[in-house]
């Protein structure tokens, strides 16, 4: 059996944007559990100061991912227009197809690091 396919986005939040960003995720928690039944974990997490989120979501597989990123869409643009100022990082464990790396880079933008770990040496998700 393959590993899971894991993936942390950390973003830089618009300025005094935390309170908006806390009322938003709620919905966008709601409508990913109710849209996609294969991802099986989903959180995002602020740093103490505020100005910074990351996103943590654990997939059974890369196609997985690919679903999630089409099934957000517009969901991922609005949060840029409305309270995302900026991704400043990704990273990857698991082994993406290159349809799914592309779609990252097009989302993150340039020169935002992208770290990919494809081999999954040992684990296990509790399901």
């Amino acid at each position: 059996m393959s590993g899971p396919f894991i993936f942390i986005a950390t973003n830089r939040l618009k300025p005094g944007k935390l309170a908006e960003e806390k009322a938003r995720v709620p919905g966008l928690v709601d409508f990913i559990e109710t849209n996609e039944p294969r991802l099986l974990a989903f959180n995002e997490f602020a740093n103490e100061e505020g100005t910074e989120v990351a996103v943590v979501q654990v997939h059974p597989d890369a196609d997985s991912m690919a679903s999630h990123m089409e099934v957000v869409a517009e969901r991922a643009a609005a949060a840029y227009a409305e309270t995302v100022d900026a991704t400043t990082g990704i990273q990857v464990f698991g082994a993406p197809s290159n349809a799914v790396v592309e779609m990252l880079r097009r989302q993150a933008g340039a020169g935002v690091p992208l770290s990919i770990k494809p081999i999954h040496v040992g684990g296990f998700v509790r399901r």
